[in-house]
């Protein structure tokens, strides 16, 4: 069993029939792997996705936007970490999307995702994204509020509207060289409370627990329902979403290394090919250095054995070809002149 069959039973190919129940958070694809072995596959996949992101920069005509989305605890932070450890950093940017800023709020919800696409031949990764939009904005609609949008745009068919606007822009990057891959950690509430409990009993991690995460617990239907319409509206063929089950980290990183590394692949990404006169210019360099031969190693720096008067400083600094000539130079010089000199007489 391969990585990337694993992860094409995630992809959302039919959202019309999409129900999030039917997606079981704690499911491992019949795989009953310890961690060693779990490790080695996840290695095997890292491996594949190092080529390709070497691939997909040399091809330059691609770009490639991951997107995750999860409630806390899920892992996102912890799958960046595992999967994309691999990946050449100066190839890859991780952005995550905090409360908008007063800057952020003057503009439409896209205009702060358009500042952080990925380049050509690179890979851009958002921890939480536009679709905090349809989420977070959804389930507090009061946050609507802060966005200063005139009342005729605050309407009943708001969050249709702006699944409209998220499809638009998503196929606008696809024409334009830009594969997006949107995935939703599924993780159940049983799992997100022993992970809050796991934060608050190890020192080590409490930093990363907030009162706000319970908070946040007690509209968990509310929240599911929301993802389910999300991933309903917003799953297409040119920007689709993978629903991975998320109890399990291990099973989570393994279908996501596999997803991605399935994308890629499918991208047809070639090395670009040297022919012609460029290639000939080539064969000229590689002659010329298999034929190079290194200098031979500088001769050292004369002293003379006659004395040299004390004052003529200038004149030993370019005998011996330094910019200044230190005393234990001149002292050394000077001794071994003298030493000579008494020799002769």
């Amino acid at each position: 069993m391969s990585l990337t069959s694993i992860a094409k039973r995630f992809r959302i190919d039919q959202p019309e029939k999409f129900r999030l129940a039917a997606h079981d958070p704690a499911e491992c694809y019949g795989l009953t792997v310890d961690k060693r072995a779990a490790k080695a596959m996840l290695s095997e996949g890292i491996e594949r996705l190092s080529d390709l992101q070497e691939r997909l920069y040399a091809d330059g005509r691609w770009s490639v936007l991951i997107v995750l989305q999860a409630m806390d605890a899920a892992g996102k932070d912890s799958l960046i970490k595992h999967v994309m450890s691999g990946l050449n950093p100066q190839g890859v940017e991780v952005h995550s999307f905090k409360q908008p800023s007063e800057e952020e709020l003057a503009h439409d919800f896209l205009w702060r995702i358009g500042q952080r696409l990925p380049a050509n031949g690179r890979i851009g990764i958002f921890n939480r994204s536009q679709y905090e939009e349809v989420l977070t904005v959804r389930v507090h609609s009061e946050l609507l509020e802060r966005q200063k949008l005139p009342k005729e745009c605050v309407t009943k068919d708001i969050w249709q509207k702006r699944f409209d606007d998220i499809r638009a822009f998503e196929r606008h990057l696809a024409r334009n060289g830009t594969r997006v891959l949107k995935f939703f950690l599924n993780v159940s509430r049983d799992e997100q409370r022993k992970r809050f409990l796991d934060r608050i009993e190890q020192p080590a991690k409490r930093w990363k627990f907030s009162m706000g995460d319970v908070a946040e617990r007690k509209l968990w239907d509310k929240y599911m329902a929301t993802y389910e319409d999300m991933i309903r509206q917003t799953s297409r063929p040119e920007a689709p979403w993978f629903v991975v089950p998320a109890d399990h980290k291990w099973f989570t990183r393994l279908v996501v290394a596999g997803a991605l590394v399935r994308e890629l692949a499918a991208l047809d990404l070639e090395f670009p090919k040297v022919k012609g006169k460029a290639l000939k210019e080539l064969r000229k360099v590689e002659r010329a250095l298999k034929t190079d031969t290194y200098p031979p190693p500088p001769k050292r720096p004369y002293i003379p054995s006659r004395p040299i008067p004390r004052g003529d400083a200038n004149r030993l600094r370019r005998l011996v070809g330094i910019g200044s000539a230190p005393a234990r130079v001149l002292s050394r010089a000077r001794t071994r002149a003298a030493s000579g000199s008494a020799r002769r007489h």
